[in-house]
């Protein structure tokens, strides 16, 4: 349970660092960053107070897609409804908070009063975006059991093409529900691309099923699976030597926008990555996944979404590791905290019993 809340809690830790980024997301470099960091005493002395470190629309998000997955639903149609709804009144409260552009247009076409149609909402050509793939880490909290594979890859694609419908964006939410559940089930690090690779075939068999807008997905869904084998093969991540350590490099993906973390395949890659490069380091983590700049880097990169891939890896971070390795400054006034423990606490009972 304790890892369960962790990952809640370093979600919003992530988010409410890589969003604030000193108020200079998307424009600062991460040496930048770091340097005003150390002259502050580091990590270590940073006390994240809600005034001054609020979470992005991205932990909003990923809330209401908690709060609705603990619900005592019958059926998968009417987990959907109440994801609606949710959605829909979550979008008010995000104001101020720079949400994502495809999030708010998602939102538009929801349909709380359409019990049929609800959730179905149109192709959309900009909804590439992060945003599936930062409010869907909960739900592989609530279906990690090998088991529950096929639930996990409808939930996560449903969810995901609420607000995101667009291969790039719905995948982004699959992706980073399966590491979770990954990371739950003590699978190898090392082995999380791979793997997920193998289930998005799956996936498209599923959205074949569902009969919707697969002449649009065809056109982009490729586009996602070359962009992680590329990423793989860069790393030097196959079949054959999936339990080795992967070759780290400080290139890092960049999305074709050109900021890291803009996508839904390189958000939650970049957060991979970073899992995998930081050696279970917090700072070095907040380095490569929050900051997106490494001290030892010789040519720094803007600081991109820094609020998505920061949240994606806080997640997996505290799945892995827990808080014992975060200072408790980053985590105790975080805006939201009791009630994101709660979320976790009532996401590990539910996982643990058989619908």
């Amino acid at each position: 349970m304790d890892k369960f809340k962790a990952a809640l809690v370093l979600a919003g830790v992530g988010d409410a660092l890589g969003y604030r980024n000193f108020s200079r997301e998307n424009n600062a470099l991460g040496a930048k960053i770091q340097q005003e960091l150390k002259e502050i005493g580091g990590l270590e002395n940073l006390v994240l107070s809600s005034d001054k470190w609020p979470v992005s629309d991205n932990t909003l998000m990923h809330m209401a897609t908690a709060e609705a997955v603990i619900t005592d639903y019958w059926c998968l149609e009417d987990l959907y409804r109440e994801l609606v709804k949710r959605y829909v009144d979550a979008v008010d409260k995000l104001s101020g908070r720079r949400p994502d552009p495809a999030t708010i247009e998602g939102c538009r076409e929801l349909k709380p009063d359409n019990h049929l149609l609800a959730w179905h909402t149109p192709f959309n050509e900009k909804g590439s975006g992060f945003g599936a793939s930062t409010k869907a880490m909960c739900l592989g909290m609530r279906y990690w059991k090998p088991e529950r594979l096929e639930t996990l890859i409808e939930v996560s694609i449903e969810c995901g093409r609420m607000t995101h419908n667009h291969p790039t964006g719905f995948l982004g939410s699959l992706c980073t529900a399966l590491f979770v559940a990954y990371a739950i089930q003590g699978k190898p690090l090392v082995q999380w691309g791979r793997e997920m690779m193998k289930v998005v075939p799956m996936a498209e068999e599923y959205c074949k099923k569902t009969i919707r807008h697969m002449a649009e997905y065809q056109e982009h869904w490729f586009y996602f699976e070359a962009k992680w084998q590329f990423y793989l093969e860069e790393r030097e991540i196959n079949e054959e030597n999936q339990n080795q350590p992967p070759t780290m490099m400080q290139k890092r993906e960049k999305s074709s926008e050109g900021r890291g973390g803009r996508r839904g395949h390189d958000a939650p890659m970049i957060a991979y990555d970073a899992l995998m490069g930081c050696g279970g380091d917090w700072t070095e983590l907040c380095n490569r996944s929050m900051f997106h700049g490494e001290t030892t880097a010789t040519v720094l990169e803007p600081a991109g979404e820094s609020a998505a891939t920061g949240s994606i890896a806080g997640c997996l971070f505290g799945l892995v590791y827990g808080l014992s390795k975060v200072p408790k400054g980053l985590y105790q006034d975080l805006e939201q905290r009791e009630r994101l423990e709660f979320l976790g606490e009532n996401l590990y009972r539910l996982s643990m019993e058989e619908k």
